[in-house]
Formats: structure tokens, C-alpha cells, sequence
């Protein structure tokens, strides 16, 4: 069970964004695993992808298609990741949106197809084409618990989030959901994610509004420092309540805040349903010269599968912490100006362990559910957080049965 997990919040609807779902049975009979998102005429959309060079052909599908055309239609399979399936995975992917167009009256430009599960796998294309007539019939704005049911793999909880905003000129709503578990560091957005807001909002302005809410949360989450082939997060503007949003109004920037806070929950979720993970770790590294050094500690600190695994087991092991400071290759380190606190417990003062440190103290901490820890470089007044989780025998039994 995900770390903290509370059961998914209520997720309201979005005017002008309808989601259906249906069942494929791609890799399990019966599951519901397939998902259609309806944008209304006239919304924007804003995208982020994957930086990984073998990006799943449905992202590259999807980036000319966006690129073209402003979209009317996801398309989400669950199950098989059509990724490293060179041209027939291409071809695979561009056919199952000229389905789908004919199906619902639109231009093949105007549908998006998103895939996660295994890698290099041939698509069911005819198990998904199948059941389109399903997913669009099943069209309505109030299925997003539903559909974050549907793009789960290895999750183990849906995730989601939606807020309504009451702002100058009317109120709003954000409601957005996410799915990841394992395979997790984004470097750009997460493994899935779709956002949706019913304010009306240019596309220009919407993707920057994206790109900083991305950049504060989910290029900061790792699981495993593995970015995924097939990494997408979608953000719909629909105008459907008849506000709209000039980019330079006061609204503008409430909205920016409110989505920030809505992927920073998403993102969180995806870390504490880690595969395996029973902690959730909050790293902080402040004091820096520059941004791009305090997340290389902060990563370097994530990734460290001695640290992660002192975690799991409760063990205030602090030299681990230490050393991945040390080997993260911010140069000409001040080493007794740099303190490392564990929650409330300063481990690290003046070049060794702190004075007043105790083992009692450094193992309260790690026997919570969520610990912090913070990393003062005392060299500047930069800063940057990341969250991760541990590694718990769980995470080797999943990823070593993924496939059977």
C-alpha cells in the first residue's frame, strides 16, 4: 500500500472533458485498460515528453500529431508500452489513431496515443481498435476516478487530485490524474499524467504554465533513476466555464499556482506508491551557488541504492548520506561549513558527525513513514527539493517478475 495513502479524493468533473473507458484484456482478461479523453472544440492543450532517445512510438506519434494539430482525442492503452518496436510500433501507433478518428468523426491529426507497460512488445492493435466503440460510448465528464483506475500497471493505488478555484472572474476547476509506480524519474513529466481544466486559457501561455509546474514536481521525483520510453503529461484548457485567463492577469497566476499544487500532489502520490516503497524521503539541499548543483546532490543522494536501502531498514547509517554528497561532483566543496540534518537531528557538522548526535535520535527518525533530510552547502542562497522513496525487498520481486 502506498505510503500515507488516504483512498483517492473526490475527483470533480471538468465541463468539456469527457473520458470513456473499456476493457481490451491486453495483458489481463477483463481489465479495464483502455481509455478515450474527448477535448471540446476550441480548448488548448499543452504537452510535455519523455527525453529518453528510444521514446515508445505513440510519443512520437503523438508529438507530430500535436505539432499539426490541436487534439480532440487521447488514446491510452495500458499494458503494452509499443516502445522499441521500431517501424511496425509506428505504424501500429498511427493506426490505432486513424481508428479512432473514423470511429468518432475527426481527423487522425486530431487523436494522441499514449501506451505504458512491457517494453518491446508487438501492440494488440486489433484488441484495442476492438473496443473503441465502447470507450466512446462510455463518454462522460464524470468518469475520471474510472480512468485513473484504467492507466495503472504496476500501481498499486489510483492517483488524482482536482481543486476548485473561485478567482476575479468565476470559478474553476483542476482535476488531474497519474500513473507510476516503478521506472520512475521523469526528466520532463512523469509516466502518465492528464490535467484538465475547464478555464480558458491560449496555448502559448498554458504550455508555460506547464513547463514550471512540471519543473517544481515532477522533474523532481526518482523511484529508480529510470526515465521511462513513454513518459507524457497532457494539460487541456477547455473554456467550457467562460472564464478565461489572460496571461498576464492576477487570475493567471492563482491558476499557475494551483496547477503547480495539483502536479506536486500527483507527483508525490507516484513516489509513495514507489514499487515497494514503505517511506516516503523529502530531500532538501539549500544554500547552493546554483539550482542545477543543489539537484545534483539531492539526485545524487535519491539514487543512492545504500541510502535507499538504509531507509527501508530503518538504519540511521548517516555516513552513507555523507558520502553521496561527497560523490556528487559539486566542486570545490567548503566541507566544514556544510551541515546534513535528518529530520530535526543534525547528523554532519564541521567536516564529521555532529557533536550531539546520538543513534537513538537518528533511528526515531528513520522509523517514521516520511523523513526529510537536509542538505546546507554554505555557499550561496540557491535551493532545490526532491522526493523519493526507499528500496524494499518488494521493489527487486516486482521488477524481477514484471514479465511472468
Amino acid at each position: 500500500m502506498a505510503v500515507g495513502f488516504e483512498g483517492l479524493m473526490q475527483l470533480f468533473p471538468v465541463r468539456g472533458f469527457r473520458i470513456g473507458i473499456a476493457s481490451a484484456g491486453i495483458k489481463k482478461p477483463g481489465r479495464r485498460d483502455v481509455v478515450v479523453m474527448e477535448l471540446a472544440p476550441g480548448a488548448t492543450c499543452a504537452g510535455m515528453f519523455t527525453r529518453n532517445a528510444f521514446c515508445a512510438a505513440p510519443v512520437t506519434i503523438a508529438k507530430q500529431h500535436l505539432a499539426a494539430a490541436t487534439p480532440r482525442y487521447f488514446l491510452i492503452n495500458t499494458g503494452n508500452a509499443n516502445a522499441g518496436t521500431g517501424k511496425q510500433g509506428l505504424a501500429d501507433a498511427q493506426h490505432s489513431c486513424v481508428e479512432l478518428a473514423r470511429e468518432a468523426g475527426c481527423t487522425s491529426s486530431e487523436v494522441l496515443p499514449f501506451s505504458t507497460g512491457v517494453i518491446g512488445e508487438p501492440l494488440p492493435l486489433g484488441k484495442i481498435t476492438q473496443v473503441l466503440p465502447h470507450a466512446l460510448a462510455d463518454l462522460r465528464e464524470g468518469n475520471w476516478e474510472d480512468a485513473a483506475h484504467g492507466i495503472m500497471t504496476t500501481d498499486t493505488v489510483p492517483k488524482g487530485c482536482s481543486r476548485r478555484v473561485a478567482l476575479s472572474s468565476g470559478e474553476i476547476t483542476i482535476t488531474g490524474i497519474a500513473k507510476g509506480s516503478g521506472m520512475i524519474r521523469p526528466d520532463m513529466a512523469t509516466m502518465l499524467s492528464y490535467i484538465a481544466t475547464d478555464a480558458g486559457v491560449a496555448q502559448a501561455a498554458l504550455q508555460r504554465a506547464l513547463d514550471a509546474a512540471v519543473n517544481q514536481s515532477f522533474n523532481r521525483i526518482t523511484v529508480d533513476g529510470d526515465t521511462s520510453t513513454n513518459d507524457a503529461c497532457m494539460l487541456v484548457a477547455t473554456g467550457a466555464s467562460g472564464v478565461h485567463l489572460a496571461a498576464d492577469s492576477a487570475d493567471f497566476q492563482i491558476f499557475c499556482q494551483v496547477l503547480r499544487e495539483v502536479c506536486e500532489f500527483l507527483a508525490q502520490a507516484i513516489v509513495r506508491d514507489g514499487e515497494g516503497a514503505t517511506k516516503l524521503i523529502t530531500i532538501d539541499v539549500v544554500n547552493g551557488r546554483d539550482i542545477t548543483e543543489c539537484e545534483q546532490v539531492a539526485f545524487t543522494i535519491a539514487h543512492s541504492p545504500l541510502v535507499k536501502t538504509a531507509f527501508f531498514a530503518s538504519d540511521p547509517n548517516w555516513g552513507r548520506i555523507l558520502a553521496a554528497v561527497g560523490r556528487a561532483g559539486v566542486p570545490e566543496l567548503n566541507l566544514d561549513a556544510i551541515t546534513i540534518h535528518l529530520g530535526d537531528v543534525c547528523i554532519v557538522r564541521e567536516g564529521g558527525r555532529a557533536a550531539d548526535y546520538t543513534e537513538e535520535r537518528g533511528a526515531a527518525v528513520m522509523a517514521e513513514a516520511e523523513i526529510a533530510i537536509r542538505v546546507d552547502l554554505a555557499r550561496g542562497d540557491a535551493m532545490a527539493r526532491v522526493w523519493t522513496c526507499d528500496f524494499s525487498y518488494d521493489y527487486v520481486r516486482i521488477n524481477a517478475e514484471y514479465r511472468s
